[in-house]
């Protein structure tokens, strides 16, 4: 998904342009917070008391922070690259990248950490720039499933590189905090391309390096 064409200063009280959804253009700030007034009411509190007066505005800031990633393009990300390397072509990985999206569902929170590789043919990009990128993808309304592919997409269009690797580890609100209220469960997503889809041990060398037990994981296509 491209990046929406909207103001970065949701805090404003502009119109945005219209996001290519077909959606129509944003809603106002001050429609946004009353939106939130009016589920304090559903939910059975006055928003009027002193302890929830500001909260509209504060939900409407943090949804600018949470959701950040539908005002920035992830290729553009990528774009700066390096290919003074030395002829080096062996995996390059970032472990640990620790994020918290949420879901489409619930809007519950996401929380994980994700897994990062890949092949390079003849250039490579900042470590920082894949950490950026999950961030921009978790930064939207998310199913585990699409952001993995997103994140390993994306690198592979941009990159070309000989292989992508991505796996993602996540712990899901909607699971843990409602439902079937199961807690210490997480979800593993996993998109291999190129090299590491194709050769098992380079496979086994990233699912190895982040730590998989015997270095499996499910294949998704």
């Amino acid at each position: 998904m491209k990046a929406v064409a909207r103001s970065r200063n949701w805090l404003s009280d502009q119109s945005v342009v219209a996001a290519p959804t077909g959606a129509g253009p944003a809603p106002l700030r001050s429609e946004a917070e009353s939106a939130v007034r009016t589920l304090i009411r559903w939910a059975g509190d006055d928003p009027n008391r002193e302890g929830l007066i500001d909260t509209p505005a504060r939900v409407v800031r943090a949804f600018s922070e949470w959701f950040a990633g539908y005002a920035e393009d992830p290729e553009e990300l990528l774009k700066r690259t390096f290919e003074d390397i030395a002829g080096y072509d062996e995996m390059v990985l970032l472990r640990n990248i620790h994020f918290v999206s949420h879901c489409e569902h619930h809007m519950a929170p996401i929380i994980g950490r994700a897994h990062i590789a890949y092949l390079p043919r003849n250039r490579v990009v900042g470590i920082s720039k894949l950490a950026r990128l999950v961030e921009v993808y978790a930064k939207r309304l998310q199913i585990q499933e699409r952001m993995t592919t997103e994140i390993a997409h994306t690198l592979d269009t941009v990159l070309k590189p000989d292989g992508v690797a991505v796996v993602i580890e996540a712990a899901h609100g909607c699971m843990t905090t409602r439902g079937v209220h199961q807690h210490d469960v997480d979800m593993v997503t996993s998109r291999m391309i190129g090299a590491f889809r194709d050769q098992p041990e380079t496979r086994h060398e990233f699912l190895s390096a982040i730590g998989m037990r015997g270095g499996q994981c499910s294949r998704q296509s």
